[in-house]
C-alpha cells in the first residue's frame, strides 16, 4: 500500500473556488479507483489559494486481478455433427483472446453454450493514474476558466507546477506541451519563493509548512482564530463573531498573520450594518467590538505575510479604511437627505423581470394584496402593514444599497425610522426579505409577517403566470425557498386565514393564460412545499400524504392533523380503522350509480346497519366541534369508537345488494362515514 498525493500549483484563485474543486477532485479520483478496481483508503484535501491537494492513503499497488465468463454460441452452434468446433467456435475465441481449447461448454438456463473464463490480471497503479490523472485535473469544475500562454489547456488559473508521487516515485506525465509532473512544489511566494522537494507523499503537508505554507485548511482556519482573537484583544476588544467571513479569509492566505488597526471615531455614526458590510465585503477585514457588544473604532485584518513593521502594515489598512468609511459617510449622509416617497417613483427604472415589469409595479401588487391579507389576520394593524409595502423596495435605489446590496431592506429599516415611521413599518421593510436562508430568522411583527407572505406571493404567482416554473435543479428565482418561507412564517404566526385565497389574491396582479390552472399549480407548488417541511420535521410519508391531500388551506391546522395521525398511529384501533376506511373507499370508488345524499333509516334491513347509523350519528357533531376548535387529535379519538360498528357492517352486511334501493342506501351510509373520516385525513393512502 501507498500514499498517493496530486498537487496543483497555480496562481493566486478566488476564495470561493478552492473548496469546491477540492470536493470535486477527490470524489472524482475516488470514484476512477473504484471503478479500476484499486483499493484505497480514506481521503484528505488541502487548499491554499496557490495549491489544490489530495492524498489518498493506503492505495494498492496493482489493480485486482478478475476473471469474467463470457458466454459465447450455443452448443449446437459452436460444434458441427461430429463435435468438433465451428467457425462461429472460432471466432469466438478470437473475439475473447484465447487458444480455442481453452474454450468450454456450460449449462445455462437456456441450454448448453460454449464459455471463455478470461482472466484480467490488472495494471500497476502508478500506470493507471498517470493515463487518467490528466483527465481528472483538466475536466475538474470552475465557475470560469481561462486559457494562457499557447497552451491548449484551460484551469481556474494558470497551472505553475504538478506535483505527483505514488508513495516516493514520481508519476510521469504531462499538460499540455510545457507542464510536467514531478516531486516539487513552490513554497510561500514571498516567505519561501523556492522549490520544494518532496521526497515521499507522506512527507507534503510538513515539508511545505517549513516552507511557511500550511496546506491543512481546517490548521489554517484554526490559526486564523487564533491570531485575530489576539489582534482584537491587543486592541482591547474581541472579534464580532463571523464564520463566512473567517472561512473567506482562510482560503486567501498561505499562512495567516494578522494586525489590528483604528478608524476615526467619527465614522461610528453609521449604521453598524453599513460599517461591518464595508469592512467584510471590500476589504475581508473583521469588525471589533467592546464587551457590551458595541462596536468600537477598531478591526483586524489578516494578511498574508510577516512584514518586519506590521505597525506600517497596519497604517496601509488604516489609510484604506478611511477612503471606503469616508465613501459610506457621503452616501448615507445623501440618502438622508431624501425622501423614500420618492424614491418609489425611481423604481419604475428598476427591472423586477423582464416578463413581470419594475419594481414600482410589484410594490403596489404586493400593496393591493397585503390590503387583502390584513383585513384576514389583523385588520387593526392594517394601516401599518400597507405602509410598510408602500415603501418596502423604496431602499433599491438608495445610494448605500446600490454600494452594498446585501443591505436591502436593513437600510429601509434605518431610513423609515430616521423618517419617523412606526417602528413597526420600519422592521417590516427589513422583515419581508426573510428568510433570506434555510433555516434563517422568521419576521417577527406582524406587519412583517404579512408583508413577507405578500411579496413572497407576489414573486411566486408572478413567474408561474408566465411559465417560469421551477425544473429539477433549476429553481433561478428561488421560488423553492421562498414557497418553504410562507409555510414557516404562517405556521410561526398562526396564521389561520386560507392559503388558496391568498393565492387568488396575488394572482389579480397578473395575467395568467389560464388562470385556474395557474391558481392550481401553485396552490400545488406550496403544498410540496409543506410536505418537504414536515419530512424535516420526522412525521411519516404516508401520514403526510393522508393529511395535505385533504386540505391544505388552513397551514398550522394541516400541522395539527399531521402531529394528530402520527400520534394515533400506535394506537390498537387505528389500523383496522384506517383497512376499514380503505375498502369503504374502495366500494365507492367502483360505483358508478348516483347515491343519495343521506341513507334513509326506515330502509335499514340488516340491524348492523342501524347501529352503524346511529354510532356515526352520536359522533357526527362532536367531531365537528373538535374540529372546530383546532383539536383534530381528539376528534380522531372519537373517530376510533367507530371501529366496532363499522366491523360488524362489513362483516354482516353486503353492501353491494342485487335490489337497487338497499344498495344505494347502504352505499350513503358508506358515504357519510367516508365523509366523516376524510374531513380530517384520506386515510386510504395510511400504509397498513
Amino acid at each position: 500500500m501507498e500514499t498517493l498525493l496530486l498537487e496543483i500549483g497555480t496562481e493566486e484563485m478566488p476564495a470561493g473556488y478552492i473548496q469546491p474543486a477540492l470536493d470535486a477532485l477527490a470524489s472524482e479520483l475516488i470514484r476512477r479507483l473504484n471503478v479500476a478496481r484499486i483499493d484505497h483508503g480514506a481521503a484528505r484535501t488541502h487548499g491554499t489559494p496557490r495549491r489544490l491537494a489530495v492524498v489518498i492513503e493506503a492505495v494498492a499497488k496493482h489493480q485486482k486481478p478478475v476473471t469474467e465468463k463470457i458466454v459465447g454460441p450455443p452448443e449446437r452452434v459452436a460444434l458441427d455433427a461430429e463435435g468438433r468446433f465451428t467457425l462461429a467456435a472460432q471466432k469466438f475465441a478470437e473475439k475473447v483472446g484465447l487458444p480455442i481449447d481453452r474454450l468450454s461448454m456450460v449449462d445455462t438456463e437456456r441450454g448448453r453454450y460454449l464459455c471463455a473464463l478470461v482472466s484480467d490480471k490488472g495494471v500497476r497503479t502508478k500506470d493507471f493514474l498517470l493515463q487518467i490523472l490528466p483527465e481528472v485535473i483538466l475536466e475538474m469544475p470552475f465557475p470560469k476558466t481561462m486559457r494562457w500562454s499557447d497552451l491548449n489547456i484551460s484551469f481556474a488559473r494558470p497551472i505553475q507546477s504538478v506535483l505527483a508521487l505514488l508513495g516516493k516515485a514520481v508519476i510521469p506525465f504531462a499538460l499540455g506541451q510545457r507542464i510536467k509532473s514531478g516531486r516539487f512544489a513552490w513554497g510561500h511566494r514571498f516567505m519561501y519563493h523556492k522549490r520544494v522537494q518532496i521526497q515521499e507523499a507522506g512527507s507534503y503537508t510538513e515539508r511545505l509548512r517549513s516552507a511557511r505554507v500550511i496546506v491543512s485548511i481546517d490548521e489554517r482556519k484554526q490559526m486564523v482564530r487564533e491570531e485575530i482573537a489576539a489582534a482584537a484583544a491587543a486592541l482591547g476588544g474581541k472579534i464580532l463573531p463571523d464564520e463566512a467571513l473567517i472561512n473567506t479569509v482562510t482560503q486567501l492566505v498561505e499562512i495567516p498573520f494578522a494586525s489590528g488597526g483604528r478608524f476615526n471615531k467619527e465614522f461610528l455614526e453609521l449604521p453598524g450594518e453599513i460599517l461591518i458590510t464595508s469592512m467584510r465585503e471590500h476589504q475581508k477585514y473583521f469588525a471589533v467590538v467592546n464587551d457590551a457588544g458595541q462596536l468600537m473604532p477598531c478591526f483586524v485584518a489578516v494578511n498574508n505575510t510577516r512584514a518586519k513593521d506590521m505597525a506600517l502594515v497596519a497604517k496601509g489598512h488604516e489609510r484604506v479604511l478611511r477612503a471606503r468609511l469616508s465613501d459610506a459617510q457621503f452616501f448615507y449622509r445623501s440618502d438622508l437627505q431624501q425622501k423614500m416617497d420618492a424614491w418609489n417613483e425611481r423604481l419604475k427604472g428598476v427591472l423586477f423581470q423582464a416578463q413581470l415589469g419594475t419594481m414600482h409595479a410589484k410594490s403596489q401588487r404586493v400593496e393591493k394584496v397585503i390590503t387583502q391579507l390584513a383585513d384576514l389576520a389583523a385588520p387593526q394593524l392594517k394601516s401599518l402593514a400597507v405602509r410598510a409595502a408602500q415603501l418596502c423596495k423604496a431602499d433599491l435605489v438608495s445610494q448605500v444599497v446600490f454600494e452594498f446590496p446585501n443591505l436591502q431592506g436593513i437600510m429601509g429599516r434605518t431610513y423609515a425610522a430616521a423618517a419617523g415611521e412606526h417602528p413597526d413599518v420600519a422592521a417590516a421593510i427589513e422583515e419581508h426579505y426573510r428568510p433570506t436562508y434555510s433555516g434563517g430568522p422568521l419576521p417577527k411583527t406582524l406587519p412583517g409577517a404579512l408583508l413577507a407572505i405578500a411579496d413572497k406571493l407576489d414573486t411566486i404567482c408572478g413567474c408561474f403566470s408566465v411559465g417560469l416554473i421551477p425544473t429539477g435543479a433549476s429553481d433561478p428565482y428561488a421560488l423553492r425557498r421562498q414557497g418553504i418561507g410562507i409555510v414557516q412564517i404562517m405556521l410561526a404566526h398562526r396564521l389561520t386565514f386560507s392559503l388558496q385565497s391568498a393565492i387568488d389574491f396575488s394572482l389579480k396582479g397578473f395575467h395568467p393564460t389560464d388562470p385556474k390552472a395557474t391558481a392550481e399549480a401553485v396552490l400545488s407548488f406550496i403544498q410540496q412545499r409543506i410536505a418537504h417541511l414536515l419530512a424535516e420535521e420526522g412525521f411519516a410519508k404516508d401520514v403526510i400524504a393522508a393529511a395535505v391531500s385533504v386540505s391544505t388551506d388552513n397551514i398550522p391546522y394541516v400541522w395539527q392533523r399531521v402531529a394528530a395521525l402520527q400520534n394515533l398511529r400506535g394506537a390498537p384501533d387505528f389500523e383496522p380503522l384506517a383497512i376499514a376506511f380503505k375498502r369503504a373507499v374502495n366500494i365507492l370508488r367502483k360505483n358508478n350509480e348516483a347515491i343519495p345524499d343521506a341513507p334513509e333509516p326506515e330502509l335499514f334491513e340488516n340491524p348492523s346497519e342501524g347501529f352503524l347509523y346511529e354510532a356515526y350519528r352520536s359522533v357526527k357533531e362532536k367531531v365537528a366541534q373538535q374540529l372546530a376548535a383546532g383539536d383534530p387529535e381528539s376528534a380522531l379519538r372519537i373517530i376510533a369508537g367507530l371501529r366496532g360498528p363499522v366491523d360488524r357492517f362489513f362483516e354482516d352486511v353486503l353492501v353491494m345488494a342485487d335490489e337497487q334501493t338497499l344498495r344505494r342506501n347502504r352505499l350513503a351510509l358508506l358515504q357519510a362515514i367516508a365523509l366523516l373520516f376524510g374531513s380530517i385525513a384520506d386515510f386510504s393512502k395510511i400504509s397498513v
